[in-house]
């Protein structure tokens, strides 16, 4: 039996009403008119925090026992996850530590800072914030959340996927951003039960295709500290749950290039006058590029709008 069922992502979204966004679906004529098909965006960056990480979040801290909660969370994450379980914390009284590289985006430091969390920032030269992470939860007795191996997390992202199926009924092509594999793994699992004819397809930088070699090879494969703007998916790997229901579930991953990621970005900027993360434009990138053939309804999950506003204005001025 699957670690993660679509009842599962089903109950997760009952038990999200009141707490998650129900975020807006977006839709461009220009964009459909260019690429010959009909595009639908779920816009997460009006997410809660910003991002589909308040998502699983919510649905595995809400569901821990007294005493699990009574140890305090840790959790590592460069950004999204970490802001979603400090803002869960604070909501449900749980006193959240997170461990972050250095070199995480100021913005989400500060937001995460902000709902409360204490933060421990690490040098990712020297260590990574997962194996940081081990240690404190060793040391301190924390209740580990992480960022994408967890069926409840895993279950939680897969209720985005749930909206759009229920909003737009059965679409050809579905396509999410990978990195750790929790939303590619949760949307698969949605839309395999939902839309059966419907393709689902990963996306990921040129330069961060662990997942992708992985996929191909049927064998766990690695990338370490990838460097590649879209910094939500420079994940070392996928999860020993999250890749099996990728196998099981997804039908295809596909690349995109670092300029093309820029290009996402400016078009969903200058038509449809929202902010997206470098890392939450990757649907549309693989569109643009033509790694993904565009053809009849297709559905992307913008995963996050969380951008230092230096990047986003370095990214605007990009002549590509």
């Amino acid at each position: 039996m699957s670690v993660v069922n679509y009842q599962q992502i089903s109950e997760a979204s009952i038990r999200l009403k009141g707490y998650a966004t129900r975020t807006p679906i977006l839709t461009s004529r220009t964009l459909d008119a260019e690429l010959g098909a009909k595009v639908f965006f779920k816009a997460e960056p009006f997410q809660r925090i910003g991002a589909f990480k308040f998502r699983g979040a919510f649905n595995a801290i809400s569901q821990l026992s007294a005493e699990e909660k009574a140890r305090g969370i840790i959790t590592f994450s460069s950004g999204n996850h970490a802001q979603a379980v400090a803002l869960v914390g604070k909501l449900l009284d749980v006193e959240t530590t997170i461990v972050m590289p250095n070199d995480a985006s100021r913005t989400k430091l500060a937001a995460t800072r902000g709902y409360g969390a204490t933060v421990v920032e690490i040098d990712p030269l020297q260590t990574t914030r997962e194996a940081r992470a081990n240690e404190l939860e060793a040391e301190y007795g924390y209740t580990m959340i992480p960022p994408y191996n967890h069926k409840d997390v895993i279950a939680g992202q897969g209720t985005a996927a749930l909206e759009m199926f229920e909003e737009l009924g059965e679409l050809d092509i579905l396509m999410t951003p990978c990195g750790g594999g929790g939303l590619l793994s949760g949307s698969a699992v949605t839309a395999k039960a939902m839309s059966p004819l419907c393709k689902v397809i990963g996306i990921e930088p040129e330069c961060a295709d662990d997942a992708n070699r992985s996929f191909h090879s049927g064998q766990l494969q690695s990338v370490s500290n990838p460097p590649t703007i879209a910094d939500g998916v420079r994940t070392q790997h996928l999860g020993d749950l999250t890749f099996p229901l990728i196998l099981s579930n997804v039908d295809e991953m596909a690349t995109v290039t670092e300029t093309s990621i820029i290009q996402a970005v400016q078009y969903l900027f200058n038509r449809l006058k929202i902010v997206v993360e470098p890392s939450g434009v990757l649907g549309l990138a693989a569109l643009m590029q033509g790694s993904v053939q565009a053809q009849g309804r297709i559905g992307i999950i913008l995963s996050g709008g969380n951008v230092d506003a230096a990047v986003m204005a370095g990214i605007l001025e990009t002549q590509v």
